[in-house]
């Protein structure tokens, strides 16, 4: 009887077993595939290639599946019917080491940008481990990776001297240059028109550029000149390149002198026989005739050595401020302009009146007249007074487009994260990617919509060995923009910048949605990016 009864309720037990086992499947079998589905979109994978419809499906932060999906896989559907549907966009030449005070980064998700490669034009972060790991107590909207730069390096080393580095001076300056590469740089960057950095011998960029390969890193340059001496400093920049073994990445390409424009085949060409020879050479732009950078770089180098005070002292002296009279007058003649109408003043904190006025308006109105004597006068007031940030309007169109058709030639705004409102600034910080799309392949026919996404997309992931980032592509991470190919434009002017573009309605970071049908959601799923060979995670 006992048995009897043991075996009875081992039978139900095993009975309510089976029976939970069940439930759980069904469970489970009801439990949606897939995070996100994004259905029925115009699929732009980057490659360059035609594009495909396709639905793609996201699962914790990646892309998992892209083919035909049913909508009851996932646990939420974006319709993106005619809609394209690319990776996100890589811009590799910002400027925002001040990232993590604006976090949501809005300027740039707005363009469709999902990662920012900043330290640029030899400016960055001296620490970048800790400005990577960051990002674990300041989350970001984007993705973010640097470049260790050259400029920082040697100023923490030799401050702004003029002159060549000690052996000693120089070895600190690789080690600064290595640890930089171990935290996780992408690679070495040069600003050569700036102090420091524009008191460098070549000689110097090739010791510190060999470091930076042997960590697999690139080297990207504000070349010393983009005016007369443009042709120089591309040969420069090759010559780095060929003897230090590191593949090169030439910012904001362009020929900013009047007396040039036009010869934008030559300056291409130098890249063209410079990759024929084996050297991997790439460069970006921004897709403006205006170029943005500080008042200062109106000064002579020589004159800024020892920074701003110690410059400020040489130009009270009567005989060296006629020499930068004279020097600045005989630059800007040689560079094709007769006067300084081309440089608009974005941002000047001693009077926000000049904002938005041409150097000869802020003359008149300071000075109550507009001689070229008046106005090297005024921007040298304007220096001492601390500086101010300006717009250049130097370049010309056909360049700017000769550029653009090159495979080579990448996407990239050169901007920072914006305030809304403030200043006047470069309306390339609001609406570069919008205006390539929109402008040059949609109305002019300049590129092909895949080939403009190409290169906001793959190919500054290939070049700055970006992993799983830039292609649409099963397993790699899920960051994604959809847009109207027919909408889609900047709207951001030179006169009012301050001004969202149209037609992107969803930008996906690690598969989560940071901006959703036009508005920003709030989220913050940027990662740190480090170089491959770092050694370093998060």
């Amino acid at each position: 009887m006992f048995r009897a009864r043991c075996t009875n309720v081992l039978i139900v037990l095993l009975v309510a077993v089976a029976a939970g086992v069940q439930a759980l499947q069904a469970e489970r079998a009801t439990e949606p595939a897939y995070d996100l589905l994004i259905a029925q979109g115009r699929i732009v994978d980057g490659t360059g290639n035609p594009w495909y419809r396709a639905d793609v499906a996201i699962k914790d932060g990646r892309i998992v599946r892209i083919g035909q999906i049913d909508p009851r896989e996932a646990r939420r559907m974006i319709d993106a019917q005619d809609k394209i549907v690319a990776p996100g966009f890589i811009d590799v030449h910002a400027h925002v080491e001040n990232i993590y005070n604006q976090p949501d980064a809005e300027n740039f998700i707005r363009m469709g940008v999902t990662t920012l490669i900043t330290g640029n034009c030899g400016t960055s972060t001296a620490e970048v481990g800790k400005f990577l790991s960051r990002i674990k107590e300041q989350p970001l909207a984007v993705n973010i990776a640097t470049l260790i730069a050259h400029g920082s390096v040697r100023a923490k080393v030799m401050g702004q001297e003029n002159r060549a580095p000690t052996p000693e001076e120089l070895r600190q300056m690789e080690a600064l240059v290595e640890q930089g590469m171990k935290e996780g740089a992408l690679g070495l960057s040069t600003g050569l028109i700036y102090v420091p950095g524009t008191y460098a011998k070549t000689e110097e960029l090739i010791a510190l550029a060999r470091v930076a390969a042997r960590r697999g890193g690139i080297y990207a340059t504000h070349m010393r000149n983009e005016g007369n001496g443009v042709f120089d400093a591309i040969r420069e920049s090759i010559r780095v390149g060929e003897e230090s073994g590191i593949p090169v990445e030439i910012s904001h390409f362009k020929i900013s002198s009047r007396k040039l424009w036009g010869r934008s085949t030559e300056s291409i060409a130098l890249v063209e026989q410079a990759r024929a020879r084996g050297l991997q050479v790439t460069v970006d732009q921004y897709a403006y005739t205006a170029s943005s950078t500080s008042l200062d770089v109106l000064l002579p180098d020589w004159v800024r050595a020892g920074g701003r005070e110690a410059a400020k002292a040489r130009l009270t002296d009567a005989a060296t401020r006629g020499r930068v009279r004279k020097e600045m007058k005989d630059g800007l003649k040689g560079r094709g302009f007769k006067d300084y109408s081309y440089a608009i003043v974005a941002n000047y904190e001693p009077d926000k009146s000049f904002n938005g006025l041409s150097i000869v308006d802020v003359t008149k109105r300071a000075r109550g007249k507009s001689s070229l004597d008046a106005q090297v006068e005024q921007i040298i007031e304007m220096f001492v007074a601390g500086g101010a940030s300006m717009v250049y309007h130097v370049m010309s169109e056909e360049d700017v487009q000769r550029i653009m058709r090159q495979p080579w030639a990448m996407i990239a705004a050169d901007a920072g994260v914006r305030r809304f409102g403030e200043g006047v600034p470069h309306p390339r910080g609001y609406g570069n990617n919008a205006r390539v799309l929109g402008r040059y392949a949609r109305e002019l026919g300049l590129l092909s919509l895949e080939d403009a996404v190409r290169k906001m997309t793959s190919l500054p992931a290939q070049t700055f060995r970006l992993r799983d980032r830039g292609l649409l592509r099963e397993g790699y991470a899920a960051d994604i923009v959809i847009f109207d190919a027919q909408r889609i434009a900047d709207r951001a002017t030179f006169e009012q910048p301050h001004r969202y573009p149209v037609g992107i309605s969803y930008v996906i970071v690690n598969g989560q949605p940071v901006l959703s049908e036009g508005r920003m959601t709030g989220a913050r799923p940027g990662v740190a990016l480090r170089g491959a060979t770092s050694g370093a995670a998060d």
